[in-house]
C-alpha cells in the first residue's frame, strides 16, 4: 500500500485517538476503580473541573523549563565548540561530561534545595542540568566530524582554522542542534517536574504530587498529558523550524 502524505500527516491522531478509544473501553470492561487507573473520559473531567489550577501550573512549568532551557542552549552551544573544536578539549572534557551526565538528577535535586531552597530555583536548574548534555554532545559531534579532505581543501584556498570552523563547521552542525533541541526540550520538562515534585511549590509536579498524596489520580493524570502536551508542541515546533532553516540536510525526505 503506498503512503501517501495525508495518510502521515493523520497518522498521529488516528492512533491516538484507537489508543483513546481501546483505554477507555478497557477500564469500562473490567471496571477498574478511578483510585487505580482512570479512563479518558474521567481525566477529561478533571480538565473541566480544574482548568485553573491547571493553567496556572502548566504555566509556571512553562517558563521555569524555558529558562532552564535557555541556559541549557546558551551553555551547551559553547561547550560543544570548545569541545568539538579541539582534540585536546574533546579528550579532556567529554569523559568528565559523561560522568556527570550519569549521575541521577533526582539526587542532586536535595543539594540544589539546601544551595537555592523551595522555589523556582532547583526547578531551572534540574531541567538545565539534565538537558544541556544532548546539546553539548551534538554541537561537538557536528564540529568533530568534519571531513579532513574538506578542512584540508579549504586550508589551501586560505581559509583558517576559525573560518572554517564558523563559516563550515557550524552550518553544517545545524540538524545536529535541532536534533539535540528535540530531545533537549522533554527532558527539560522532566527536569523541571523533578524538582517540582521534590521541592516546590507550586506547578504540575507539584500538582501532580498533590494530587496522588490525596488519591487524586485522575488530577495527577490530567497533570501528566498537560505535561506531555507541552512537550509534544514544543518538540513540533523545533521541527517546524529545523525544516525550514535546514531544508538542504533532508532533500532526500521531501519526496516521502
Amino acid at each position: 500500500m503506498k503512503i501517501t502524505k495525508s495518510m502521515e500527516r493523520w497518522s498521529p491522531l488516528v492512533l491516538l485517538v484507537a489508543v483513546l478509544i481501546l483505554w477507555q473501553v478497557v477500564v469500562m470492561a473490567f471496571a477498574i476503580p478511578e483510585f487505580i487507573f482512570p479512563s479518558p473520559s474521567q481525566i477529561a473531567g478533571q480538565f473541566i473541573e480544574f482548568s485553573g489550577p491547571l493553567l496556572e501550573a502548566a504555566w509556571k512549568t512553562f517558563w521555569v523549563t524555558m529558562l532552564g532551557f535557555a541556559i541549557a542552549i546558551v551553555v551547551g552551544v559553547l561547550l560543544g565548540f570548545l569541545i568539538g573544536s579541539s582534540r585536546l578539549a574533546y579528550t579532556a572534557i567529554y569523559p568528565l561530561m559523561v560522568a556527570f551526565n550519569a549521575v541521577p538528577k533526582a539526587a542532586v535535586v536535595p543539594i540544589l534545595v539546601v544551595w537555592f531552597g523551595i522555589g523556582i530555583g532547583p526547578g531551572i536548574l534540574t531541567a538545565f542540568l539534565i538537558s544541556f548534555f544532548p546539546i553539548t554532545v551534538n554541537i561537538a559531534t557536528g564540529l568533530a566530524t568534519l571531513e579532513p579532505e574538506l578542512e584540508d581543501v579549504l586550508r589551501v584556498l586560505g581559509a583558517k582554522r576559525w573560518d572554517v570552523l564558523v563559516k563550515v563547521g557550524l552550518p553544517r552542525s545545524m540538524p545536529y542542534f535541532y536534533g539535540s533541541l528535540k530531545i533537549a526540550i522533554t527532558l527539560a520538562f522532566v527536569g523541571t517536574v523533578l524538582a517540582e515534585m521534590t521541592a516546590g511549590d507550586s506547578g504540575i509536579g507539584y500538582l501532580i504530587s498533590s494530587a496522588g498524596s490525596q488519591q487524586r489520580v485522575p488530577l495527577a493524570f490530567a497533570g501528566l498529558v498537560t505535561i506531555g502536551a507541552m512537550a509534544m508542541a514544543m518538540y513540533e515546533l523545533f521541527s517546524w523550524v529545523e525544516k525550514r532553516t535546514t531544508g538542504w540536510a533532508h532533500r532526500g525526505t521531501q519526496g516521502h
